[in-house]
């Protein structure tokens, strides 16, 4: 089944598949070069902080002696991923072995920021009476609206808002992967488009970005740029006003879309113009292993699988009605159930057990997730229980054998089709035989082998 992976690890894929002339246009950058520290696994972290100071390769058997016994694997991956991103160089000698050392880009440009900090190209614009800046909690109220709006209009729920700041073509971008244009029916969400919606903010800001950078080509934009960008953007303070005219024309662009998602408000004043970075902007540059701030949950369940949320959000509502049968709705209240067929229906969807589970154990609301379990046992498995009612047959590509000459010949087919795990069923009396599509080729090889040790002759039957 397929997943959507939203995960940061992604968006550093991405990073590593830039030509190295743009990774080192990229480290040119003090905060792009913490944003990546950030974003490495801990081990990884740990190597290029031990090797920061070292301006020599460090032979590979020596770093191997950093880690304990059991922790060969995690040292591995941490290798793997500095030499994709090209924070290490592998450097290979006949007579001292392998050895690794760091970008000097990324090695110079991270200490400076470890000594004196960075500086942004941009300051905060002194606050006055001409710049009314919104509070913290209505720049998040803003955000959040702005985001639901936004998925609202993404799946074309019909329920929320309509954004006119997102174009067509852009939205086009993002509804990628996640809905499904049939030539009569109208769009419809994809497997990885439900899964999309249980997924948390974070996660789903995360597949946004993501395809925002992997089409910046087509708006004649450079990936590599709006990377630079994205990161940066990150470094500055939470309901901060900063002055327009400092970007360029690129960057005001990016702003507008951003600002259509609710990672920036824009506000005009009388002769400057500004915007105010949101939590969803600053927090970019973490990554999702990193971001433990736990969100208030707004779902109790019971354990007659009734369930009421307190919410007020039209998206959660939508969200909910993914597994759950909504009965009734107050102004700050949902109440629905969740039923046999309500799971079923999201099963079909393909959504699965555990993210059902996951986003209720998640969601759950304070006075219910500081219970053990959050969650009653009886409805997680039950759940999961009724999942398995679904997957009770197991489809498997095959192909019948029948009329064999002889019962050695027979019986040569079935050892061979064991000895290549390929064997289904088995009749012995009737001499036929099923055996896995993966091997049909060498069983026909075989048969045809077979074939020319005696009189008969084998044909394959469509």
């Amino acid at each position: 089944m397929p997943q959507v992976k939203i995960i940061a690890k992604n968006f550093m894929d991405m990073v590593a598949s830039l030509p190295a002339i743009k990774l080192d246009k990229l480290y040119n950058n003090v905060f792009i070069c913490e944003a990546i520290l950030r974003s490495l696994p801990p081990l990884a972290k740990k190597y290029v902080l031990q090797m920061l100071y070292i301006d020599v390769p460090v032979p590979a058997t020596m770093m191997e002696e950093w880690v304990l016994a059991d922790g060969t694997s995690k040292h591995r991956v941490a290798i793997d991923r500095l030499i994709q991103l090209r924070i290490f160089s592998e450097i290979s000698d006949r007579k001292r072995g392998t050895s690794y050392s760091l970008n000097p880009t990324f090695q110079n440009n991270l200490q400076k920021h470890i000594i004196s900090g960075g500086v942004l190209p941009r300051e905060p614009m002194n606050s006055d009476n001409a710049i009314k800046l919104p509070s913290l909690q209505e720049l998040e109220t803003y955000a959040l609206k702005q985001w639901e709006c936004f998925l609202l209009q993404l799946i074309n729920s019909g329920q929320g808002e309509k954004l006119t700041g997102i174009s067509s073509s852009m939205m086009k971008i993002f509804q990628r992967g996640l809905l499904s244009q049939r030539d009569k029916d109208g769009p419809r969400l994809t497997e990885s488009g439900f899964q999309f919606l249980l997924m948390d903010t974070n996660a789903q800001l995360w597949y946004i970005i993501r395809e925002y950078i992997l089409n910046a080509e087509e708006r004649d934009v450079d990936p590599a740029d709006l990377i630079s960008f994205l990161l940066e953007l990150s470094f500055h303070v939470t309901g901060q006003a900063y002055n327009l005219n400092t970007l360029t024309e690129v960057q005001n662009n990016t702003l507008k879309d951003l600002a259509d998602l609710g990672l920036v408000k824009l506000q005009q004043g009388r002769k400057d113009s500004w915007f105010i970075p949101t939590k969803l902007a600053t927090n970019l540059s973490v990554s999702l292993a990193d971001s433990s701030a736990r969100k208030e949950g707004f779902v109790v369940m019971e354990t007659n699988f009734r369930m009421y949320a307190y919410s007020t959000s039209k998206l959660q509502c939508e969200i909910l009605r993914l597994f759950a049968r909504i009965e009734y709705q107050l102004p700050n209240l949902i109440a629905c159930a969740i039923t046999k067929e309500s799971l079923y229906n999201a099963f079909d969807n393909g959504i699965t057990s555990d993210q059902i589970i996951t986003f209720l154990q998640q969601n759950s609301h304070p006075r219910c997730a500081d219970r053990v379990p959050s969650i009653p046992e009886n409805v997680t498995d039950q759940i999961r229980l009724w999942e398995t009612d679904l997957q009770r047959i197991e489809m498997t590509q095959a192909h019948f054998y029948d009329e064999f000459p002889s019962k050695d010949v027979f019986e040569a087919a079935c050892d061979f089709a064991r000895e290549w795990r390929g064997l289904l069923w088995e009749d012995s009396k009737r001499m036929r035989l099923v055996v896995k599509s993966e091997v049909h080729n060498q069983m026909r090889e075989f048969l045809h082998t077979q074939s020319r040790k005696s009189t008969w002759c084998w044909y394959p039957r469509s």
